[in-house]
């Protein structure tokens, strides 16, 4: 029973996050023109097709990042001035479900922001896939953006409740998906084919985003509820 308390508030949390977005259009508005900006800032400023071939699996996922902020910002600023989130946790609400829900809504929100600044750099940056790379990078872009979701709604959640969270998010959050922006661009690198790589070897960082995936999301499971009761 517990279990299908958990997962009914976390799809009534991810509904109504998604609901918020889809009337604010702060995703299609803002997050979507400032990545693709960035992406053509980089095109111009790597000018030079192999420089930007060979840069091109980091830099998607660069923008990612630094646009995923502004995503996080707004899912847990709504919550915190209009007392939503003090209304979850006086309603008795688990927030395992919580977590679940925010991260949910969350990933979605960057799988479409990766999908845009992805087809930006095939476009900009002239990279060609085959099917065994595009099979490769519908992996990764999967496996990273699960896990940019449960690490940006941990600290996320952390970051609301303290002062100055603006700038606190970026300084939680950098260092933690470090390893996720490694992986995920040597992995899109052997997608792309550059610097000689082959698509076999993108898999193994695929592994390692997974398992980071599954372990932050453990530990947000684990955590979260006594994160935001404190």
């Amino acid at each position: 029973m517990k279990r299908v308390n958990v997962l009914g508030i976390a799809r009534m949390i991810a509904r109504k996050d998604l609901k918020v977005e889809w009337r604010g259009r702060v995703l299609v508005n803002q997050v979507l023109p400032f990545a693709a900006l960035v992406m053509v800032m980089f095109a111009f400023a790597l000018d030079g097709d192999d420089l930007l071939q060979r840069a091109a699996s980091g830099l998607a996922w660069m923008a990612t990042v630094l646009s995923m902020f502004v995503v996080i910002s707004r899912s847990f600023l709504v919550d915190t001035e209009d007392g939503a989130l003090d209304a979850m946790r006086t309603a008795g609400l688990d927030m395992r479900g919580v977590y679940v829900g925010k991260s949910m809504a969350l990933f979605l929100q960057l799988l479409v922001l990766n999908v845009v600044l992805i087809a930006l750099s095939l476009l900009l940056y002239h990279v060609s896939l085959t099917f065994e790379s595009a099979v490769l990078l519908v992996a990764i872009v999967v496996c990273a953006t699960a896990g940019l979701a449960f690490v940006g709604v941990l600290y996320g959640g952390l970051a609301a409740l303290s002062k100055g969270r603006e700038t606190l998010l970026p300084l939680l959050v950098l260092p933690v998906v470090a390893p996720v922006v490694i992986g995920a661009a040597r992995a899109t690198e052997s997608a792309y084919g550059t610097a000689g790589a082959r698509v076999g070897e993108g898999w193994p960082w695929v592994g390692l985003l997974f398992v980071f995936a599954v372990a932050f999301a453990i530990a947000g499971l684990l955590s979260f509820p006594s994160l935001i009761e404190e």
